[in-house]
């Protein structure tokens, strides 16, 4: 068997990723009540099923907050986060393994000086950077993890990063998509309030880096170019 060239590894993964995108940009979002259909039937068992679809889902390059509002939807906002959370750290650690192991050496060949600022700025920070990541709003889940797979950022600080920095957003999600019947409840405006706060912290964690790093403000437009989360 013919083993493919690291430039072809990396070329194949950025297709696989730019059609996937086109796919569901076209088909638009998973409703509620698809996901509902699906897993209505499998009761107890339910909230793994749905942590697993949402891991495929996901790393498909789904919109994670579409999956926390389901997910807040389906099993209420307590249990809602938990199961989110846990999704998207499995979700990182997938798109982590398959980066490595497809494209990471053809990057390592054929980055540019921007890719390259941007990957040796998570790969120096790594579980800070994670953390400012999937707090910035704007930024995307799926790519700041195949990002940090290209880079080589360790996957203990890629999962740690994802529950701490991705845990408040989790929350507000959960809340609003558990509060979706009645969005000026108790529970919604906490959501809204959560989700604002976690934006400003998350912009003033952007600044600063920005400001103290060059690789940082490479890193970050390169991360703003993809619009999935």
């Amino acid at each position: 068997m013919r083993v493919l060239s690291p430039r072809r590894r990396l070329a194949l993964l950025a297709a696989t990723l730019a059609v996937l995108f086109v796919v569901f940009a076209v088909r638009g979002p998973l409703s509620p009540a698809e996901v509902r259909g699906w897993l209505a039937p499998l009761g107890a068992s339910a909230p793994v099923a749905f942590v697993a679809v949402s891991v495929g889902l996901n790393v498909l390059l789904v919109p994670g907050a579409l999956l926390a509002a389901t997910s807040g939807l389906l099993f209420g906002p307590l249990l809602g986060t938990a199961l989110s959370l846990v999704a998207a750290t499995l979700s990182a650690l997938v798109a982590v393994t398959i980066a490595r192991a497809t494209g990471r050496a053809g990057v390592e060949q054929l980055a540019g000086r921007r890719i390259t600022a941007a990957g040796n700025w998570l790969k120096r920070h790594g579980f800070g950077a994670v953390v400012t990541a999937r707090l910035a709003p704007g930024v995307p889940d799926a790519p700041v993890s195949y990002a940090a797979g290209l880079a080589g950022v360790r996957r203990r600080h890629v999962a740690a990063g994802t529950l701490v920095g991705g845990a408040p957003r989790a929350f507000a999600y959960a809340a609003l998509g558990g509060s979706l019947t009645n969005l000026s409840s108790p529970l919604a405006v906490v959501g809204l309030v959560v989700l604002v706060a976690t934006g400003l912290l998350g912009a003033e964690a952007v600044r600063r880096a920005v400001t103290r790093s060059r690789s940082a403000r490479a890193a970050f437009t390169e991360l703003r170019g993809e619009r999935d989360a």
